[in-house]
């Protein structure tokens, strides 16, 4: 063959691959309004900057026809590109080519991109639409499936790992998304499920839609498996951006700082009157964050699940923070099963990647009730605990109010080896509020008191002034200081400076047993 039909016939074969399914699939997409594989890909880099790899591998199957049908790609673009000048790996399914189902080949595609990604320490993004294994391959598209199950776990704290799902993610499609470290999903037209909604109704007879089932909203709110949900597939893309913009590139890397205008001695004075004067009255813990941080901006994680707990990204004089808050607005801030795990995992990924956690206390402690007890609230609630303890990364707390008994020691204290604990005026440091603890203490008094609701009242008066008040754990040196409100944007920042070469580390393991 000539140099000339060589290029002719090069030529022809990248043109196949850009067409992919064909015109009448990719108008197919956009009808649902999804955007197509290499839309995507452009639209989620920086202009100009995708580098592909793979264009022309094709699937090695010649069962059921598929000789007839091959495309080049095999349904999957992969290739290298940079987001906000950082480099980056992505893979995108084109579901216009066999359903973007995985096969043999396109999973090795995907498996040489995660392999460059961690050598090169670069993060790896997953733009997910796929129908699943290909069914025509067997066992070999499950044996491609494990293959990267393996690479995530692997990859799991050494380069950040982000799922976005735009379409169908069914099967033992949804396990490589849910190792990783967070999951983007779209409003009306991406869903994730491991049996569909024919086999539930084969089996248990359950009549459920495939939204109810697995969509955006069901696992943004309802299970807490996805970590976002946006409106569309830009949107999606954006917020993928966004969130990369807080993180480093791999564990060795610092994360990016930024250049802000924001002072770093601005005072918050609405801080100053943010907590009510009476302790049961509910306020929003987001205008605490949001006063503090850079130019009031707050990324939020997971912000439908478990909402009586607060978490994602800021910045604070440029630099990333991770944030962890209870929210006295829903059920008054307690810890209970959900946002035990949603704080744990999200405590853990700050570790991994040495972003410094700030953590806003006022908790009452942890839900009672037999659904919580029967469901393990004590092996759940453990694994928040254990995230903080095992955290070495610089950690400062702020009591705002409430720090109450087990849910108190869990919230990031002083003996979990946070390094700073600054408490507010406002704040309560007791082993359970008034209430209850002048209930059980001086229960016969009460009971034998010629006017109980008075004996109570003032004892509950006593109970305040001497017991839930900073000042004892001041004295014993369990805070580390008290401080106004307005000031708490100054004060974390120079804690963060003087924190910023802290050295510490677990001893030597192969790993820790989390009670999972």
């Amino acid at each position: 063959m000539s140099l000339e039909r060589r290029v002719e016939e090069l030529r022809r074969r990248q043109a196949a691959a850009l067409a992919g399914g064909g015109p009448e699939r990719r108008q197919r997409q956009h009808d649902q309004n999804k955007l197509t594989a290499r839309e995507r890909v452009e639209l989620l880099l920086d202009e100009g900057s995708f580098e592909e790899f793979d264009q022309l591998v094709t699937h090695r199957c010649d069962e059921f026809g598929m000789d007839q049908q091959r495309i080049p790609g095999d349904g999957f673009v992969t290739g290298s590109g940079r987001i906000d000048g950082r480099p980056v790996f992505v893979f995108a399914q084109d579901f216009t080519v066999f359903g973007g189902s995985l096969s043999e080949t396109n999973a090795e595609k995907i498996c040489k991109v995660m392999d460059l990604a961690m050598s090169v320490g670069a993060p790896v993004i997953g733009l997910n639409d796929s129908g699943g294994a290909r069914i025509q391959e067997g066992v070999a598209s499950l044996a491609g499936y494990t293959k990267i199950f393996l690479r995530n776990t692997l990859a799991s704290g050494v380069v950040p790992q982000i799922s976005a799902i735009l379409g169908p993610c069914a099967g033992g499609a949804v396990y490589s998304p849910a190792i990783t470290d967070f999951i983007f999903m779209v409003d009306r037209s991406s869903y994730m499920f491991v049996t569909g909604p024919d086999v539930i109704r084969t089996v248990t007879h359950e009549e459920v839609s495939k939204e109810d089932l697995g969509g955006a909203t069901t696992h943004n709110q309802a299970s807490g498996v996805a970590h976002f949900l946006a409106p569309d597939d830009a949107g999606c893309l954006r917020m993928v951006r966004e969130l990369l913009s807080y993180l480093p590139s791999n564990n060795l890397d610092d994360p990016p700082r930024r250049r802000t205008s924001d002072p770093v001695d601005r005072l918050a004075p609405q801080l100053n009157s943010l907590v009510p004067p009476e302790s049961n009255q509910p306020y929003d813990m987001r205008q605490a964050i949001t006063a503090v941080a850079d130019d009031g901006v707050f990324f939020e994680v997971q912000e439908l699940f478990a909402p009586n707990l607060v978490i994602g990204f800021a910045r604070l004089n440029g630099e990333s923070v991770g944030i962890v808050a209870n929210q006295p607005a829903y059920l008054a801030g307690v810890l209970d099963i959900n946002a035990s795990v949603k704080g744990a995992r999200f405590v853990r990924f700050c570790d991994c990647f040495n972003i410094p956690l700030i953590t806003f206390e006022d908790v009452p402690g942890f839900l009672p009730g037999t659904q919580q007890e029967w469901g393990g609230i004590i092996r759940h609630g453990a694994k928040l605990l254990y995230a903080f303890a095992e955290a070495t990364v610089p950690k400062i707390t702020v009591i705002t109010r409430k720090a109450y008994g087990g849910a108190y020691c869990v919230m990031a204290s002083k003996f979990l080896r946070t390094d700073i604990n600054y408490v507010w005026p406002t704040a309560e440091l007791a082993v359970m509020g008034p209430e209850g603890a002048v209930n059980i203490v001086f229960r016969r008094e009460i009971e034998q008191a010629e006017d109980p609701d008075a004996f109570r009242r003032e004892k509950l008066d006593e109970f305040r002034d001497r017991v839930a008040n900073p000042f004892t754990a001041l004295e014993r040196g369990y805070v580390d200081a008290i401080i106004q409100p307005e000031e708490t944007r100054k004060r974390l920042i120079k804690a963060l400076g003087l924190l910023r070469g802290k050295r510490a580390s677990n001893p030597a393991k192969k790993h820790g047993n989390i009670p999972l």
